[in-house]
């Protein structure tokens, strides 16, 4: 499934790629691309919504 996320403090690319790594500890087939100037994170992934949106703020970055 496809989820979209805006992350307003996703900043650069260390972000996304802090973002992303966070996801792939808990869906390693998960691809994620993070976009720093739309501060949007698409994540394709079998795992629940609300288990990658803990993931991604447990790595720091508040969803919006």
């Amino acid at each position: 499934m496809t989820l979209q996320f805006t992350v307003p403090s996703m900043a650069c690319a260390s972000c996304a790629a802090a973002i992303t790594r966070a996801v792939q500890e808990v869906d390693p087939q998960a691809t994620v691309q993070g976009d720093p100037a739309t501060k949007q994170v698409i994540v394709e992934t079998q795992s629940a919504e609300g288990t990658i949106r803990e993931a991604i703020e447990a790595a720091g970055f508040p969803v919006g």
